[in-house]
């Protein structure tokens, strides 16, 4: 695993937002293996787990996801559309 880079923490307020106001994010992020992926989720949590920040989420197909936090690439608020 790479050396975590915090994120910023205006960044950090809105996925706060999503998980208290309950709002779908379509998330991009890149994998282990430098793949990029996308979802439509519902942030659940965010944890610190061995000195990085991760975000818990539920993706479309009911899957639980656990996104390090500087591995996500976009964020974008999802409206259903």
């Amino acid at each position: 695993m790479t050396e975590y880079t915090p994120i910023d923490c205006q960044l950090y307020s809105e996925y706060e937002l999503a998980i208290l106001r309950r709002r779908q994010l379509r998330i991009f992020w890149q994998d282990k293996d430098g793949l990029t992926h996308m979802d439509v989720v519902m942030p659940l949590d965010l944890q610190t787990r061995s000195g990085a920040e991760y975000l818990f989420a539920r993706g479309r197909a009911g899957d639980t996801l656990r996104l390090r936090l500087d591995h996500i690439t976009g964020m974008q608020h999802f409206n259903g559309n």
